[in-house]
């Protein structure tokens, strides 16, 4: 019970506290934390928000482009930091890794793109996605998986959100040879961690007027480990008992969420398992290119797409869907209280959507990604200036 203090304790402390922390969700400013820093640290354009930004590989660099299109249609006050990190462009080094770390350490928020991690083995296991989220310490992934009017799917009226742990589990990055032709690969989990991250995914339901959280599992095969998870979470909801608290077999949840995904409201799983459903959920909607996503950490929050996908084939093609990556901007956007800004290019997105002239291949359209930018601009302009 006294790592249940614990957690009682930081909770509080992260809800309560006046200081800049967890996640904007739970009241965090980070304009106030933007606003006080020395005007001395870096160049900066002055009463905008420093952001730094990772465009990733693939169509990334594309999709910062129509951030960046956007935000100076709409007069965002934010200037990106740009850095430069791919393990498939000759762009990783360990230099480049801690120019990176630094940027997000000073800025504590960043938009980025997909870092693809190659298959092949070259002496080092972690990717340096990983390792940036590990050093940061982005325990959190959450992604709101919402319907988008106008859009028609085969399940309309979506809306759940899936929080993910994701600095432990299956990626952990310990495999070893224990013998010729054997391979064995660590799944870590720790009572520590799965109640933080139930702890959040009960404070995000509280915050966000949810009624119920699902812990997803596979603790009737890996006992000791995902039912250390599962005990944990039940531990948390005992603290909550106006949030109702279900378990769910992480197989039986793939059948559920295909069948009949209305069931859901938070759900909260493991690492493996939520990048898994991520990607499932996504192709509920409407696919990779339309679900936002976002990481927290007790300091820092990094915005990106909800399926991370390069999309490699699309690069230079002028086709690659920018929804997601707008709207995770807008999101980024309300987490540094600029909340007309956010507004104006959520709703721009939308409306594109929902009037469905413009649309991109992925949505059963023909539009590139230019028409696609151009359409959210023109939707701004009854707005902005």
């Amino acid at each position: 019970m006294a790592s249940l203090s614990s957690v009682r304790w930081l909770t509080r402390a992260l809800v309560a506290t006046p200081n800049p922390g967890v996640w904007r969700g739970l009241g965090t400013s980070a304009a106030t934390r933007a606003a006080s820093r020395s005007q001395g640290e870096d160049v900066r354009v002055e009463g905008a928000f420093p952001v730094t930004m990772l465009p990733g590989d693939g169509v990334g660099p594309e999709l910062m482009h129509a951030v960046k299109e956007v935000f100076k249609a709409a007069a965002v006050p934010v200037e990106f930091k740009e850095h430069h990190l791919s393990e498939v462009q000759n762009m990783a080094s360990e230099e480049k890794l801690e120019q990176v770390l630094s940027s997000m350490k000073e800025n504590k928020v960043a938009i980025i793109g997909k870092i693809h991690t190659p298959m092949e083995y070259k002496g080092e296991l972690a990717s340096y996605d990983m390792r940036l989220r590990r050093k940061l310490d982005l325990f959190a992934n959450v992604v709101h998986v919402k319907s988008l009017p106008g859009y028609k799917t085969r399940h309309n009226n979506l809306d759940l959100v899936i929080i993910r742990e994701q600095t432990e589990g299956e990626y952990s990055s310990l495999e070893h040879e224990s013998a010729k032709g054997v391979i064995e690969c660590l799944k870590i989990v720790t009572r520590t961690k799965s109640q933080r991250i139930a702890k959040f995914a009960f404070d995000y339901a509280t915050k966000k007027g949810r009624n119920k959280v699902t812990a997803v599992h596979k603790a009737n095969i890996m006992k000791l480990g995902d039912g250390l998870f599962l005990q944990c979470c039940r531990e948390v909801a005992e603290l909550y008992p106006k949030i109702k608290f279900e378990t769910m077999i992480i197989d039986n949840c793939c059948m559920q969420l295909v069948q009949n995904p209305y069931q859901f409201d938070v759900l909260v799983m493991p690492n493996l398992y939520g990048n898994i459903i991520d990607n499932l959920a996504a192709g509920l909607v409407g696919g990779a290119g339309v679900v936002p996503g976002e990481s927290y950490s007790a300091e820092y929050a990094v915005f990106e797409t909800g399926a991370r996908h390069p999309f490699a084939q699309a690069v230079g093609r002028n086709i690659a869907n920018p929804t997601a990556m707008l709207l995770s901007a807008s999101n980024m956007l309300r987490h540094l209280n600029l909340e007309y800004h956010s507004t104006i290019i959520a709703d721009a997105v939308k409306k594109v959507i929902k009037v469905g002239r413009v649309r991109t291949r992925d949505m059963g359209g023909y539009s590139t990604t230019s028409d696609f930018i151009k359409s959210v601009i023109g939707h701004l302009h009854p707005y902005a200036g």
